[in-house]
């Protein structure tokens, strides 16, 4: 039980980290550079950690690196970036809390994870939150920030689940620098072909990218992944929940955006799924639930006999 709150608590770190990016990209980040935006996000993310565990990949991880590196970091990163840009804060990273409910699925294909009942009701709890959320305070909506954020959250779920697959043989922090430092490489030909030279960025801008590289990057999905060895796919895939409640408070507090009754109500039901479909209340459920009675233990009983109508006992 304490290792399962201590890796829970552990990937708290991700989504809440990644709540306060939409923020920080919306306010600071130069616009109309998704491709250069996610660069500065993911090398220098990426080549940070690598100096750390200091691991190259070996064998099957160098075309795995390419692939959850494109998942979870190259298209990614650009499209969250494009999504933060188009979308207020609150309306970005609700969108992101569908995630749990396709990990889910796609966990249960790839990893054989039955969804739990308390785990699948939480997920429930949490998508209603979120289209409460999503569909109030906000008066226009931009559908190609949508479909960029959609894209997005099925991108990354697909990699989440492959990284829980593959991960196992190798250290979270290695795995992490090599999908990072490959889904840099694979941002900068098209980040150059596409918008040409880098965007030219004040010191606000510059902290923002320390920021978003260091901590809602590096440190971000070193937790995130973390959790994906330790966790069941859907309960971290819960976890994320965080990240839209994140952004709403974020959003509320130092964006001036509004936060309506439903959008409250919404919060209450994400919290509360995130609470549902951690692996303590599943425990609680089984203690809860009513145990077949034990069989009787045999004793001697009293043989019955009937001989020409005479009972002895």
């Amino acid at each position: 039980m304490e290792d399962n709150l201590r890796w829970t608590l552990v990937t708290a770190i991700a989504p809440v980290a990644w709540g306060t990016n939409y923020y920080v990209i919306h306010e600071y980040l130069p616009a109309g550079h998704p491709l250069w935006g996610a660069l500065l996000r993911a090398l220098p993310a990426g080549l940070l950690l690598l100096a750390v565990c200091r691991r190259l990949p070996r064998g099957p991880w160098w075309w795995r690196s390419l692939v959850l590196g494109a998942l979870n970091m190259g298209a990614f990163f650009a499209l969250i970036y494009t999504a933060a840009q188009l979308l207020p804060t609150s309306v970005a990273s609700t969108i992101m809390a569908s995630s749990p409910v396709v990990m889910m699925l796609i966990a249960w294909a790839l990893l054989g994870e039955r969804p739990r009942l308390l785990a699948s009701a939480g997920a429930v709890l949490g998508v209603t939150g979120v289209c409460l959320m999503l569909f109030s305070g906000v008066s226009a909506v931009d559908w190609w920030g949508v479909v960029a954020s959609v894209t997005a959250m099925l991108m990354s779920s697909l990699g989440f689940v492959l990284t829980k697959r593959w991960g196992s043989d190798t250290s979270v922090l290695a795995s992490t620098s090599w999908q990072l430092v490959a889904g840099g490489l694979v941002l900068a030909p098209f980040a150059v072909l596409v918008e040409g030279a880098p965007p030219a960025v004040d010191w606000a801008a510059v902290a923002g990218f320390a920021y978003v590289a260091v901590v809602a990057t590096a440190a971000a999905f070193a937790a995130w992944f973390a959790g994906l060895k330790y966790l069941r796919a859907g309960t971290v895939g819960l976890i994320g929940l965080l990240n839209p409640a994140t952004g709403v408070l974020l959003g509320t507090l130092l964006a001036a955006e509004v936060l309506t009754l439903r959008q409250a109500a919404g919060l209450v039901l994400v919290m509360a799924g995130i609470l549902l479909g951690q692996p303590v209340a599943e425990r609680l459920r089984a203690r809860l639930r009513p145990r077949p009675a034990a069989p009787a233990t045999p004793h001697r009983e009293a043989r019955v006999e009937v001989c020409g109508g005479r009972t002895s006992r």
